[in-house]
C-alpha cells in the first residue's frame, strides 16, 4: 500500500513538473491581450496629452517671441538714430574746431561776440551729454531684450524637442498595442474587434439615454450641450471636432460655445478658472485626472462626466470618481 501511495506522489510530481514551464509560457489570453492593448491606448493617450501642452506652451511662446524681436527691432533702430545723432555733433565740433574757436573767442576783443558764441558751443556739449546718455540707455536696453530672445529660443528648442518626443511616444504606445493585435490569428482579432465594437456601441446608447435626463441652465449647460451633442464621436489624438475629439480638445470646444476661450491641453486648462474642493463639485465643472495631470471631463452630476476616454473608444457619459490607474486630482469651474 505504502509502494503504491510512493509511486502516486512520484508520478503527480513528475507531472508536475513536466507541465509547470507550459504554464509559464504560455500564450496569453484574448482577455489579457485585450487588457494589454487597452493600457497602452491609454498610456498613448497620456503621452498625447503631453504633447498637447508642450504644443500649447510653444504657441506661447513663440507668441511673446515675435513680440520681443519686433521690440528688438524698433530698439535697434533707435540706437542707430542715436549713433547718426551723435556722428553729426562730432563731425560738426570737429570742422568749427569747437577748442581753438573757444580760446579765440576767449582773446576776442568783441565781447559780445564771445558772449554768444560760448552760449552756442554750451548747448553743443549739453546735447552731446544728453545723447550720449539715450545712447547708453537704448543700448543697454537693446542688451537686455536680445538676452531675453536668446533665452527664449532656447526655451523654444526645449519644448520642440518635448513636443516630438512625446508624440513619438505614443505613436509608439499604439504602434506596440498594433503589433500584439497582429499577432492574434484573424478569428481572434475579429472578436476582439466585435467585443470592442459591442462595448462601445453599449456604452454610446446608455449616454444618450442619461444625456436626455439631464437639464442645467447656464453657461455650464451649454457647454454640456455641446459635448453631449458628440456622444459616439471617435477619439483621436490632438482632434478637437467637429468629427473627432481629443480629452481636452472637446472641452475647449465645449465651453468656447458657452464663450470660455480654454486651451487645447488638460494640463493647461486645469491651471484656469476657480479651484473647487471635491464634495462642492457641480454639473459643467471640468474634472482633472492624473499626476501629472493627463486628461479632462466635464461633470454632469450624479458621480457622472461626459469625456473622450482614449485611443480606441468614442466621446461618452462614465464614472467620474477616476479613470483606470489616473486618479482625480483637481476640479475647476468656469
Amino acid at each position: 500500500m505504502k509502494s503504491k501511495w510512493v509511486a502516486s506522489i512520484t508520478v503527480t510530481a513528475l507531472a508536475v513538473t513536466l507541465l509547470s514551464p507550459f504554464t509559464a509560457n504560455a500564450a496569453p489570453t484574448l482577455a489579457e491581450i485585450s487588457a494589454q492593448v487597452r493600457a497602452l491606448e491609454e498610456e498613448a493617450t497620456t503621452a498625447a496629452e503631453g504633447a498637447q501642452e508642450a504644443k500649447v506652451k510653444l504657441a506661447a511662446l513663440q507668441r511673446s517671441l515675435t513680440g520681443i524681436q519686433s521690440q528688438a527691432e524698433i530698439q535697434g533702430r533707435q540706437v542707430s538714430a542715436i549713433s547718426r545723432s551723435l556722428g553729426i555733433i562730432a563731425v560738426n565740433q570737429y570742422k568749427s574746431g569747437s577748442l581753438g574757436q573757444g580760446m579765440e573767442l576767449l582773446f576776442s576783443t568783441d565781447p559780445s561776440l564771445y558772449l554768444s558764441s560760448a552760449g552756442s558751443l554750451e548747448a553743443i556739449t549739453r546735447q552731446k551729454s544728453i545723447s550720449l546718455r539715450k545712447y547708453q540707455s537704448a543700448t543697454q536696453k537693446l542688451t537686455a531684450t536680445s538676452l531675453t530672445i536668446a533665452d527664449r529660443l532656447a526655451q523654444v528648442k526645449t519644448l520642440e524637442a518635448k513636443l516630438a518626443r512625446q508624440s513619438a511616444i505614443a505613436k509608439g504606445k499604439l504602434a506596440k498595442a498594433e503589433k500584439l493585435l497582429s499577432q492574434l490569428r484573424r478569428e481572434d482579432r475579429e472578436r476582439l474587434a466585435r467585443l470592442a465594437r459591442e462595448e462601445e456601441d453599449a456604452d454610446q446608447a446608455s449616454s444618450l439615454a442619461a444625456a436626455k435626463k439631464i437639464a442645467v441652465s447656464g453657461r455650464a449647460g451649454i457647454a454640456m450641450k455641446f459635448a453631449f451633442k458628440q456622444i459616439g464621436d471617435r477619439y483621436i489624438f490632438g482632434a478637437d471636432g467637429m468629427k473627432y475629439w481629443d480629452c481636452s480638445g472637446l472641452t475647449m470646444r465645449a465651453y468656447q460655445s458657452a464663450g470660455v476661450n480654454l486651451p487645447h491641453s488638460s494640463a493647461a486648462q486645469s491651471r484656469m478658472g476657480k479651484s473647487i474642493p471635491f464634495s462642492k463639485k457641480q454639473p459643467g465643472d471640468l474634472l482633472f485626472f492624473g499626476s501629472p495631470v493627463s486628461h479632462v471631463g466635464i461633470y454632469i452630476g450624479g458621480g457622472k462626466m461626459v469625456h473622450a476616454p482614449r485611443s480606441g473608444s468614442r466621446v461618452k457619459i462614465a464614472s467620474a470618481g477616476s479613470l483606470g490607474s489616473k486618479r482625480l486630482v483637481a476640479i475647476r469651474r468656469f
